[in-house]
């Protein structure tokens, strides 16, 4: 068990916004796509990531500061601020 690697997956997921909500839609997938980017992650904490309650994820990255988020520019998200635009 690589519990160095968990913990920078967890805080991955709770600040980044992209990686989240590929998370959220397809959870084993993204998992073993990390795996396969060379991030020490056995199958059972593939399996325990997978099965952790999803309000988690939604609700832990709401109560983060904004200033630690990284935000999808893309889609509107609450709690990601967009840039303000220059004149």
């Amino acid at each position: 068990m690589a519990q160095k690697t968990v913990h920078l997956i967890i805080g991955q997921i709770l600040t980044d916004e992209e990686l989240r909500a590929r998370f959220l839609d397809r959870p084993a997938e993204t998992l073993s796509s990390l795996r396969d980017m060379g991030f020490d992650l056995t199958h059972a904490e593939i399996d325990a990531l997978t099965r952790t309650d999803h309000r988690l994820w939604t609700l832990g990255a709401e109560w983060i500061d904004s200033r630690l988020q990284r935000c999808d520019l893309g889609s509107p998200a609450p709690g990601c601020a967009k840039p303000k635009s220059r004149r």
